[in-house]
């Protein structure tokens, strides 16, 4: 029963206090990130509203990478001092090195916090480790809710006008979690048993292919909620990113404000500090804004010299989607805007060439 898990964690946490662990207040909000990439949320009191969250990284039926069977500690989880993009942020990473098993990925963990927000935002850096490609790479979330430090009889509905997941039992505090970096294609809770992470099942429930609306637990353990979004292709050495916003509210509306104001974070984290102008004499490809994008985005980017330029998107799989500019330039700063309708939501690719260099960023279609 998962009532034992209490017990154990209190053992574990006795037990294992030098290991890697990390924690913020926000004011509003408590943030904490342990061994393994056990990411969990309470009040600002101490009350347990989210027992665990964590990564799903499938690349098969067989080979789906998690934190109960995987996942090691490869850098610490710790505090960053004086952290350049939010008030508050903890980094570490795991890769699969518990096991031995595939998928060889590493996963760097970002969680960011601000002052007095009742939210945070978590970045998940999937690289593969591996000497071939990954072709059909899931990306998910494994989570286990404990509304007000309990288990049991709560919901979990899915809000599709917000794209928010919510999670709620009677007049207790709501609980929610959106996707902001792609889309979520799938959505699947069901009632927690003992030894539920088993790659098979976990590889089927990232496939569920619908979003369910609503699942009631009706009994004591209560519920477990599997996320995926599309697959992309990684070749050896490649990344990208997942970010999820995290939010806690009295109740269901205070709670989806509080995941707009995470969502205007994100945006602002996805530009990313000030960097220094690039020099006139250099090929620069700016960062699509906004991004993601509904409808349209503007791309930009700077010449060093007059010349032939090259400016296209790719879909995951290395597929051209549209052929942006295709003539002579002058040397300058110069921006196109993209319109996207005619394509699915997910992560595409634009790829700037000129004079012998090429430059490309990930941008990510949210309709």
């Amino acid at each position: 029963m998962k009532k034992i898990l209490l017990f154990l964690a209190v053992m574990l946490l006795y037990i294992t206090q030098s290991y890697s662990q990390a924690t913020f207040n926000t004011g509003g909000i408590k943030v904490d990130v342990s061994e393994y990439g056990r990411i969990r949320i309470a009040t600002t009191d101490g009350t347990k509203q989210l027992e665990r969250a964590s990564i799903l990284v499938g690349t098969s039926p067989t080979d789906v990478f998690d934190y109960t069977n995987d996942a090691n500690t490869l850098d610490d989880f710790v505090l960053v001092t004086n952290p350049l993009k939010s008030d508050f942020e903890i980094y570490g990473s795991v890769d699969n090195t518990y096991s031995d098993l595939p998928p060889n990925v590493i996963v760097k963990h970002n969680v960011y916090g601000w002052n007095n927000g009742e939210y945070t935002i978590v970045r998940f850096n999937i690289k593969n480790n591996e000497t071939d490609p990954l072709t059909t790479t899931l990306a998910g979330l494994d989570i286990i809710p404990s509304l007000n430090d309990d288990y049991g009889f709560d919901s979990v509905s899915y809000l599709s006008t917000e794209g928010v997941i919510r999670f709620h039992k009677g007049n207790e505090v709501n609980m929610g979690m959106k996707l902001l970096s792609s889309t979520l294609t799938s959505l699947y809770s069901f009632e927690w048993y003992d030894s539920y992470s088993v790659d098979t099942d976990y590889w089927t429930w990232m496939n569920h292919g619908s979003l369910q609306a609503l699942y009631a637990s009706t009994t004591a353990d209560g519920p477990v909620t599997i996320t995926s979004q599309g697959s992309v292709t990684l070749a050896p050495g490649e990344s990208f990113n997942v970010y999820y916003a995290l939010a806690l509210g009295a109740d269901q509306t205070a709670m989806l404000a509080n995941i707009t104001a995470a969502v205007t974070k994100y945006e602002a984290l996805i530009v990313g500090v000030a960097k220094v102008a690039p020099s006139a004499n250099e090929l620069s490809l700016g960062q699509n804004s906004p991004n993601p994008f509904k409808h349209s985005t503007t791309i930009s980017y700077q010449l060093p010299d007059d010349g032939l330029v090259s400016l296209k998107v790719y879909n995951t799989v290395g597929t051209e989607v549209a052929d942006l500019v295709n003539s002579n330039q002058t040397k300058g700063t110069h921006s196109i805007q993209y319109n996207g309708n005619d394509l699915p939501d997910g992560m595409y690719y634009y790829t700037l060439r000129f004079n012998g260099q090429v430059k490309s960023n990930k941008m990510f279609l949210n309709k």
